[in-house]
């Protein structure tokens, strides 16, 4: 599949952090909608479905992880990566436990963020043709 057909959503409550990111996917041919907040990230899939979703785990009201599992309750074939800072593995590891595809730890490498979004895109598309869901 190509770049430009990936269904990005991009999650978190830091403004300037995710604008940023969006706009740098933008510049490598990526679009991505943004939100700010989980209670919008549930609405946003429920609208449109992406192929993926870059969660921060910590936002203040609904909670990274809280909404990676309603995410995966609803919409299985959504391949989430989860971003966690300040040296928060353990939420990353909590994480792949609910059924994130994967983890990333901020400040973020841009190359390695697409490779993990081909990844799970390839999964996913790989599980649909054989007719399973669930997490890499």
């Amino acid at each position: 599949m190509n770049t430009k057909d990936w269904k990005i959503l991009l999650v978190d409550d830091e403004h300037e952090f995710i604008t940023t990111l969006a706009e740098r996917l933008e510049l490598r041919g990526i679009t991505a909608r943004v939100v700010f907040d989980g209670e919008s990230a549930l609405e946003a899939v429920a609208a449109q479905a992406p192929h993926v979703m870059v969660l921060d785990v910590l936002m203040p009201g609904i909670k990274g992880l809280e909404v990676l599992e309603r995410i995966k309750r609803s919409n299985p074939g959504v391949q989430v990566l989860l971003l966690t800072g300040h040296g928060s593995t353990r939420d990353g590891i909590e994480g792949m436990r609910l059924g994130a595809f994967d983890y990333m730890m901020k400040p973020l490498n841009i190359d390695t963020l697409i490779e993990k979004m081909e990844s799970a895109i390839d999964y996913a598309q790989r599980a649909a043709a054989t007719g399973t869901l669930g997490n890499g």
